[in-house]
Formats: structure tokens, C-alpha cells, sequence
């Protein structure tokens, strides 16, 4: 064997050993990626459903607010009926009767439908802070994934430990997201 076979086959026998030292961090990047593709749809998700409970929470204040109209437009109208001049006294008086009625009504359901609207805003606020958690996270695995590739490139383990930290933080995050209610 020649000197130069003797060289070549240590250089193949020392790369084998870097890629042999470097495959938990690949191991840990493929870990990262997915659990930035996982975050990543857990925070699509949460946004959208703050959205949804929004529009929710926006049609039961809409409902609400009709239902306080009708009540006013009725009071109105009921004053006018009393002081205006009317041709058929009988017939306003039963107007002013079933107006009477329907104000009860509407008097009665407002405080449910504004407990409703104010427990679905209160819904949309969870939402979005769990999207804020998810976001962050999101961005720490990112940043964790991409420090931990710096030590391919460097062959330095210090990177891959960083890594693991901002990973560490990042899934602290999303369980924080799911203790939010």
C-alpha cells in the first residue's frame, strides 16, 4: 500500500467519523421541520377560528343592537299613538297593548343575547392568544431549526445545542398555548 492509499483511506475514515458525529443534528432538524410544519397549521388554524367566533360574536351584537332599535322605534311610536290624534282609539289601544307586549319580550331576551355576545368575545380573545402562542412558537422552532443547520456548515456542536434551545422554548410555547382557556 502506498503512502497516498495509506492518507486517502484515513481522509474517507475521518469524513465517515464527521458524518457519523453530524447525524443527530440532521436527525434534529428533521425533528424541527416538522414541528414547525405542525405549528405552523395549529396557528392557521387558531386564526381562523378567532376569525369565525368574530363573526359570531359580531352577529349576536348585531341582534342585539336590532332588538334595542325595535324596542326605541316602538316606544316611539307608542308615544305618538298616545298624543297624536287618532281616528280609531279601540285599535291604538291594542296596538299600544301587543307594543307593550313585544317590549317585555325583547326586555327580557337582551340581557341573554348580550351574555351570549359577550361569552363569544370572550371566546375570540382566547383564540387569538393561543394564535399569538402558536406564532411565537412557530418563529422559535424557525430559529432553532436554522441555528441547528449552522453546525453542518461549522462543525461546531455549540450551534446545535442553541438550536435545541430556541427549539426548547418554541415547544414550551405551543403547551403554553394549550393551557390558555
Amino acid at each position: 500500500m502506498e503512502a497516498n492509499e495509506a492518507q486517502e483511506l484515513k481522509e474517507q475514515a475521518e469524513h465517515g467519523a464527521h458524518e457519523s458525529a453530524l447525524r443527530p443534528v440532521a436527525f434534529t432538524m428533521s425533528v424541527l421541520a416538522v414541528l414547525v410544519a405542525v405549528t405552523t397549521v395549529l396557528g392557521h388554524r387558531t386564526h381562523t377560528e378567532a376569525v369565525l367566533n368574530q363573526n359570531q360574536a359580531t352577529d349576536q351584537w348585531n341582534e342585539y343592537q336590532a332588538k334595542k332599535i325595535r324596542d326605541y322605534n316602538t316606544s316611539l311610536a307608542d308615544g305618538a299613538m298616545k298624543v297624536g290624534p287618532i281616528a280609531d282609539k279601540a285599535e291604538a289601544e291594542k296596538q299600544i297593548k301587543e307594543h307593550a307586549e313585544r317590549r317585555a319580550k325583547w326586555a327580557a331576551e337582551l340581557p341573554q343575547d348580550q351574555a351570549k355576545a359577550e361569552a363569544l368575545q370572550q371566546k375570540v380573545e382566547q383564540a387569538e392568544a393561543r394564535a399569538d402562542r402558536f406564532d411565537l412558537a412557530e418563529a422559535l422552532l424557525e430559529i432553532g431549526l436554522v441555528i441547528t443547520s449552522v453546525t453542518l456548515l461549522t462543525r461546531s456542536r455549540i450551534y446545535w445545542y442553541l438550536g435545541l434551545g430556541f427549539s426548547a422554548l418554541g415547544v414550551a410555547s405551543v403547551a403554553s398555548a394549550f393551557l390558555i382557556r
